[in-house]
């Protein structure tokens, strides 16, 4: 399956914005995790600590997939249509915090 990330989209335009469309996914980039199998061709930012600690001891988890929830913290999911539930979660955050 594609990584389909959208730190990697973000990377390839060279943009730092909160939301991604579809029209982004589409960038043509060999680091854009939506177009290509596999990883991107080299990083696309330098890891800490904790990041380094967490792929030499990676957590025993079924999770596949992640949506960044604010402050931090993320929602994760064992299947696209879990997945899919969480990012409405964050999207209607999103909505009623800039109210």
């Amino acid at each position: 399956m594609m990584l389909q990330s959208c730190a990697t989209v973000l990377y390839a335009m060279k943009v730092n914005k909160a939301e991604v469309t579809i029209k982004d996914t589409r960038f043509q980039s060999p680091y854009n995790a939506y177009v290509h199998y596999d990883l991107p061709p080299g990083p696309i930012s330098n890891p800490g600590i904790q990041a380094i600690k967490a792929a030499l001891y990676p957590a025993n988890t079924e999770n596949l997939f992640f949506v960044l929830a604010g402050n931090g913290n993320r929602l994760f999911a064992k299947n696209f249509n879990d997945h899919k539930k969480n990012r409405q979660i964050v999207k209607l955050k999103q909505q009623e915090s800039k109210k």
